[in-house]
């Protein structure tokens, strides 16, 4: 476009307007290096394609399962410490978790990151957490995109989502319909708030970085980096033994109170029993800086649960003995009103 400003012809750039294709360029190299190793070789088309091509085969009947999710406001927490090379493990784990709980193998990923100002370096730093968490899995990088939106987004701020395919035998499918009172339910530990909770935390604590680098003796560490502990993904251990399980909750947020619930079926409760497992302290300190209650701690955070499994009694100890840090935290007992989920 050319504009007349005081009788001079002025040429008008992408660039003046806060995009920068040059830095866009270098950006897909830079995240280009990192996509490459985690590629299967189902995978048919090159990085930069308009779409992405997988090779479906191994399968006899096919049931594809598909979720998309972002990190929250997490991000406020690496962009205050300047650290970004953990925000897409969390990102890819808490999407993989979340097929997961159908039986569900992941097959490919793709990211959207969308920013106010596009710096390469941070946006590869996003990239490596993406690419390693997808390798600890086998799932392919396949593709994304990288948006720079200054009218959107504020300076360096940025949003990041991911999005994942999976696929499981159709008679191999987890639903939950077997569930019945009696079942154990087995816990297996969180490594701390995930993605869930961080306004809540933000609010309470600050987000600045002097906030965040407070050093607390009770949690032998610095706030920032037990909030920015990445999201922990349980697919490699529970893989070889989901024929035990009858059903299984992703605990994200709504915590144990909104997640559990939906895996089970009509007439039962899920009862808890609180004691059986050791609250991490970041917990207990969020719930004395906020006077948050019993309740709204259970209703917004994990509390040190990150993915609940439900089996029959019979299979229990197999799980528990084969699972590092699981513990039987409740059962499943015969509902007597609307309650779904009981934590005594």
């Amino acid at each position: 476009m050319v504009s007349s400003k005081g009788g001079r012809l002025i040429s008008e750039t992408y660039a003046a307007a806060g995009v920068n294709i040059d830095a866009a360029a270098k950006t897909k190299e830079l995240i280009a290096k990192h996509a490459l190793s985690t590629l299967r070789p189902e995978v048919l088309s090159s990085l930069g394609s308009f779409g992405g091509l997988f090779e479906f085969k191994g399968y006899h009947q096919p049931v594809l399962v598909s979720s998309v999710d972002g990190v929250g406001t997490k991000l406020k927490i690496a962009s205050a410490l300047a650290k970004h090379d953990t925000i897409g493990i969390d990102l890819v784990n808490h999407c993989v978790n979340d097929i997961l709980t159908c039986g569900a193998e992941p097959l490919f990923f793709l990211d959207y990151i969308a920013m106010g100002k596009l710096v390469p370096e941070q946006t590869e730093a996003i990239a490596q957490g993406l690419a390693k968490a997808c390798r600890e899995v086998g799932c392919a990088l396949i593709g994304g995109e990288t948006a720079e939106m200054p009218g959107l987004y504020a300076g360096k701020d940025y949003d990041l989502i991911g999005f994942i395919i999976g696929v499981v035998e159709k008679e191999k499918i987890i639903t939950g319909k077997t569930i019945a009172a009696g079942d154990t339910i087995i816990g297996l530990p969180s490594s701390g708030l995930h993605t869930n909770g961080y306004s809540l935390v933000r609010k309470l604590f600050g987000e600045n970085k002097t906030a965040l680098d407070a050093y607390y003796p009770e949690l032998g560490k610095t706030l920032g980096e037990t909030l920015l502990e990445p999201h922990r993904g349980y697919y490699k251990q529970l893989k070889p033994l989901l024929p035990l399980i009858k059903g299984m909750a992703h605990i994200t947020g709504g915590g144990l109170i909104g997640n559990v619930p939906r895996v089970l079926p009509e007439g039962v409760t899920a009862q808890f029993h609180s004691r059986a497992w050791k609250v991490p302290t970041i917990f207990e300190l969020i719930q004395k800086q906020g006077n948050v209650t019993r309740n709204e701690m259970y209703r917004v955070f994990n509390k040190g649960i990150g993915m609940v499994i439900i089996c029959s009694p019979d299979n229990a100890e197999k799980l528990t003995g084969r699972l590092s840090g699981a513990k039987v935290i409740g059962e499943v007992v015969k509902a007597k009103g609307k309650e779904r989920v009981i934590i005594e």
